[in-house]
């Protein structure tokens, strides 16, 4: 006979959301019971752990793929200004539970890192330079530079200019207001906070079956993988935050949103530099632009990163193939996801899609001196025994039917399903993801907390003091959140670097 608990929340998986979610809510309804079952071992495992993703602060400052050009040959940046407007309400969240005392050590999660975006070419040089023109009008890129002075660009990023030759036209832009960010260190750090509070952590212990019951409750079954015992909780809130195991759990839980909803996966892989001379002749995130035809997610970028405070330098990503939804998953996931609502839509994601599935077989194919050949774009010296394969996280991308892509349509952000009632809501898909997490959990209490949002308002805009308003619009607010979490954060302030420029050209 399996025992039966009650909670008022439940958070299934111990991510980067699921604690981004528990400290929001544990401010903003501290006597709420709240509980989090986890399959693994510890917090932050899958795709918040710092080897499984770019560790990218993602604000558009050089993501390439987040700008386009329109037919009339203007830039829409548009996505740029929501990517970097999302990010700064991560930044002033974070930087209102350090100045609370709720986590310390900003440090060790997060650090002010150069974002460059590089280009070669002279089409892809104007395509940058018409990039840098139509960011630098706006308040939030304050900071950033051009140059296709090869001067300029050897006192920036040496490593990559070294060994180049003379008729290589490239050019790149410069922020230094960037970050590199541990999301493993700060849900381990969010997650301990809530522990601290009361919350119920369980750790090795998996979800087998959710489902509504009567009275309104979700009734939740649970496995503990170390005995084997199941136990029953019930709760009247559930978050599905299991990254790609939150497609199976959405669809056992049978609400009508989670219907026609599919997912394939896409792995990972990073190569890591082995030679700490290497490592430290570049400081800088650099993201180039992805080749044609290739899907946004592969986007070539040489980042240095911080993981356990330890310096490190890694290229990618390249894609790989696995059936697997999770990293720690099983090769069964993307058959046992396929159901008879989203059979149709599975199909014509597959028939749309040929150009991504060529792609990943010969991502799949590639020899290590074949990635080095790509690698060589970027640091044309390099040598092949300084270069490690890494295996990063899955990331499932969604597919689902929509009105502009029509049937099978694959999705390559965020989205939160939830249910109409506001009693389940699931978070799928990948990139910008963490980055943008705060935001992203603002908008699932907003959905399903709305008779609580206008008694909340006032401590939601003490934690993100920009809440209902955009940045862009309100110079004063920016400047001082810039400063503010700055200050707190223990990063490059905005406020003090120079305005926007274009340097000297070659």
């Amino acid at each position: 006979m399996t025992n039966t608990q009650s909670t008022d929340v439940i958070l299934i998986g111990a991510g980067i959301m699921s604690s981004t979610l528990g400290a929001l809510l544990k401010e903003l309804a501290p006597n709420w019971k709240m509980t989090v079952f986890e399959k693994l071992s510890n917090a932050g495992e899958e795709s918040s752990n710092e080897w499984n993703n770019a560790g990218t602060g993602h604000a558009a400052l050089c993501e390439l793929n987040y700008t386009s050009e329109k037919p009339d040959g203007t830039m829409d940046i548009s996505k740029a200004i929501n990517i970097n407007e999302q990010f700064q309400v991560s930044m002033q969240f974070w930087s209102y539970l350090v100045s609370q005392n709720r986590i310390q050590n900003p440090q060790e999660f997060i650090k002010s890192l150069p974002h460059m975006s590089m280009v070669q070419g002279q089409a892809n040089i104007d395509f940058l330079k018409k990039r840098f023109k139509a960011l630098s009008d706006n308040p939030l890129f304050k900071g950033m530079e051009f140059t296709e002075d090869p001067e300029k660009l050897m006192e920036w990023i040496p490593l990559m200019m070294n060994g180049r030759l003379q008729e290589d036209h490239i050019a790149a832009t410069k922020i230094d207001t960037g970050t590199d960010v541990n999301f493993g260190s700060l849900t381990h750090k969010m997650f301990d906070h809530l522990e601290s509070l009361g919350v119920d952590m369980h750790y090795q212990h998996t979800v087998t079956d959710l489902k509504r019951t009567n009275d309104g409750l979700w009734e939740v079954k649970v496995r503990n993988l170390e005995s084997g015992t199941t136990a029953v909780h019930k709760a009247k809130f559930v978050f599905i935050g299991g990254g790609g195991g939150s497609l199976h759990l959405l669809q056992k839980s049978g609400i009508p949103e989670g219907r026609h909803i599919g997912g394939f996966p896409v792995s990972g892989i990073f190569m890591a530099c082995n030679n700490p001379e290497v490592v430290n002749q570049h400081h800088a995130k650099v993201y180039g632009k992805a080749k044609v035809g290739a899907p946004p997610m592969s986007v070539p970028h040489l980042d240095t990163r911080f993981i356990n405070n330890q310096k490190m330098l890694l290229f990618g990503p390249f894609a790989g193939f696995s059936p697997k939804f999770l990293k720690h998953g099983s090769v069964l996931d993307l058959f046992t996801s396929v159901k008879a609502d989203n059979l149709v839509t599975m199909l014509a994601a597959g028939a749309k899609n040929m150009s991504l599935t060529k792609y990943l077989i010969q991502q799949v194919m590639l020899s290590k001196e074949q990635r080095m050949k790509d690698l060589r774009e970027f640091i044309p010296n390099a040598k092949t025994e300084d270069w490690d394969l890494v295996i990063a996280g899955q990331r499932v991308q969604v597919i689902k039917d929509t009105e502009a892509g029509g049937k099978g349509t694959l999705q390559f952000g965020t989205e939160v399903i939830s249910a109409e009632d506001g009693s389940i809501a699931a978070l799928l898909g990948a990139s910008p993801g963490a980055s943008t997490a705060v935001h992203v959990m603002l908008d699932v209490i907003k959905r399903c907390f709305p008779t609580h949002i206008k008694e909340w308002e006032g401590k939601i805009k003490e934690m993100v003091p920009s809440y209902g308003q955009l940045l862009m619009n309100n110079q004063e607010l920016l400047d001082h959140v810039h400063a503010s979490t700055a200050e707190v954060l223990e990063l490059n302030d905005p406020t003090k670097t120079r305005g926007s420029h274009l340097l000297k050209q070659a």
